[in-house]
């Protein structure tokens, strides 16, 4: 069994941001050379995501409304998280989106469903946050 190992880097200047990786993804396994196995996408940063969903911006939309109903950021006096950093929020928001996705690997490819895309989903932008791809195999 072959293992392969890549560090993605994100440094999103807005506060929450939804970024399609699928195509990145889709190069590291590429390069590992692994047809038939698994990739692990996770998120390092706990007010990062990373999930699966359609990319269609209207869901998008719909998904930081649904959000911000969830976990509001403001007023920031409503989480005792809140102190140093104003962001509360967004430690729930990543908590509700998840941490990670598996995904098979079947004859080199990602075997997703229909309209199935990896997103990293940032909720406290403005600072460099890392995704680990992590694919196992043969």
């Amino acid at each position: 069994m072959k293992s392969y190992r890549k560090e993605l880097w994100f440094n999103e200047p807005q506060r929450r941001y939804f970024l399609n990786i699928t195509p990145t993804v889709e190069d590291c396994l590429r390069d590992s050379g692994i047809t038939e196995g698994l990739v692990l996408v996770n998120a390092m940063h706990i007010t990062a995501s990373v999930f699966i969903n359609d990319d269609e911006s209207g869901l998008h939309h719909d998904f930081e409304k649904w959000l911000e109903k969830l976990a509001p950021e403001k007023p920031y006096s409503q989480y005792q998280h809140n102190g140093f950093e104003n962001n509360g929020d967004a430690h729930l928001k990543r908590t509700i989106m998840g941490r990670e996705v598996v995904v098979a690997v079947s004859e080199g490819r990602l075997d997703f469903g229909p309209w199935e895309q990896i997103f990293y989903g940032e909720f406290d932008g403005g600072r460099k946050k890392r995704v680990l791809v992590k694919i196992i195999g043969d």
